[in-house]
């Protein structure tokens, strides 16, 4: 124990710059700043301190470079800035989780937001780090009980694989997040919660996650006033978080909360970087910074542990082919989407399975199990094509035996769909058996 203090001592002690490069402030213009003296010294994406002249202290981030004068945005605004205010620069920083932060709930520069004191890790580690070779890095691991029925059999979760949540505002995205935190099978579970509204962060850790959740949690979160920089750093620091347990041999579940927010809060940056919008309002670097964020989650190596990640999507309208979503939807190894309609007709989880998908299959089932699965998919697509018929009372009963079929079973699927894990994955399996019985001639059933 002694030892571990001695080390975090040094970190703190390293951590500390005894000089600091320092200029002057030039200019102030559209919410940027401009900084002379620094030319030489500044790297692209380094942290500034500017300290103005009425003792305000504001942070930034180096966005351009010239040899006349490096730009800065500021995180947050510049009111009370003038001109020859001294701006020092702090480095490319960094983070240094340790098992002590289980628990707790911290910001993107890893400061407690729950009142007490937090100790740093030994080792800081950068925001920006390189996903484990591609070549070296094992398969998908085995299935994963996740708590909620659909997920254990329909579209099963496995150790290592990515996902997108792709939902509207509203349709429980949230709820069925904190199922995975308390359900899903891991043994560190890191949240980051990106532009979320800054009232809503009590209720997610004493409702939706709850004691048992937040138990075995880290939640990074970076509220929807604070700058973009601080949005942006949110993702990326809590990836750091999740890498630093995975080098340990930890099993870790990554659940973000928005990508959607981390590409807004880029957008900002971007902009204010004089990148043109191209992508349907957001710049071309987009594409790049969703995809490096969702790589360095997945299997790691031999001797390390794995990222399971699941990454939540806010889409408009359902429009499945807007930007962020396009980009995820493309690197993910799965996609679930949560309809509206579902939703407000009271099931929940309210995924739509047709539209849904997991690329672990079929690998990550028997043949028996394949085998019900693909029965319940024909049963409720084949329902899902027939709905406005027999909703309209347009459809006879006996002109097609599949439509005949799929309103009997209808009722129990949809019933499933709602249901939790209880019992574990056979359980779960055994009880989608029980449904698809109704679509044999005699079982019960009906539709609605």
């Amino acid at each position: 124990m002694a030892f571990a203090e001695l080390e975090r001592l040094c970190a703190d002690i390293a951590a500390v710059a005894p000089v600091r490069p320092v200029g002057r402030v030039a200019a102030v213009s559209r919410g940027t700043i401009l900084v002379r003296g620094l030319g030489s010294e500044a790297a692209q994406g380094e942290g500034v301190r500017i300290t103005c002249a009425g003792g305000r202290v504001l942070a930034g981030e180096v966005l351009a470079l010239s040899a006349e004068a490096v730009t800065v945005l500021p995180d947050g605004a510049p009111d009370g800035v003038q001109l020859d205010d001294t701006v020092e620069l702090t480095g490319q920083g960094g983070i240094a989780p340790c098992a002590d932060w289980i628990g707790r709930i911290v910001d993107p520069d890893g400061r407690p937001l729950d009142g007490r004191a937090l100790r740093r890790g030994p080792e800081e580690r950068p925001l920006h780090a390189a996903p484990p070779p591609a070549a070296l890095r094992r398969r998908l691991g085995a299935r994963l009980p996740t708590g909620v029925a659909v997920f254990d059999t329909l579209l099963p979760l496995v150790q290592g694989q990515r996902i997108g949540l792709f939902a509207g505002s509203g349709v429980g995205k949230s709820s069925l997040l904190g199922k995975f935190a308390r359900g899903v099978a891991a043994d560190v579970v890191v949240i980051a919660l990106i532009g979320e509204r800054g009232r809503e962060l009590r209720e997610f850790v004493e409702t939706v996650l709850g004691p048992e959740g937040m138990a075995r949690s880290v939640i990074v979160a970076a509220t929807s006033d604070q700058s973009p920089l601080m949005r942006r750093r949110c993702g990326w620091a809590a990836m750091a978080v999740a890498e630093h347990f995975r080098d340990e041999g930890c099993h870790v579940l990554f659940l973000a909360d928005s990508v959607t927010r981390f590409a807004e809060a880029h957008r900002e940056v971007a902009l204010a970087a004089g990148e043109p919008a191209t992508l349907r309002g957001f710049p071309p670097s987009t594409s790049h910074q969703i995809m490096a964020l969702a790589e360095r989650a997945g299997p790691g190596r031999e001797g390390c542990g794995d990222i399971t990640a699941v990454f939540s999507v806010l889409v408009a309208g359902s429009d499945m082919e807007e930007p962020v979503a396009d980009i995820l939807r493309g690197v993910l190894d799965g996609h679930v989407v949560l309809d509206r309609a579902i939703a407000e007709r009271g099931r929940f989880p309210a995924i739509d399975l047709l539209r849904s998908v997991s690329r672990s299959l079929p690998a990550a089932a028997s043949a028996e199990e394949n085998r019900l699965i693909a029965e319940a998919r024909r049963l409720l697509g084949a329902y899902d094509r027939a709905e406005m018929m027999i909703q309209a009372g347009l459809y006879a009963t006996g002109s097609d035996p599949l439509i005949d079929a799929a309103i009997r079973v209808w009722p129990a699927l949809d019933g499933f769909l709602a249901e939790d894990g209880a019992g574990g994955v056979a359980a779960s399996f055994a009880r989608l058996a029980a449904a698809l019985a109704a679509a044999e001639p005699g079982g019960s059933g009906g539709h609605g």
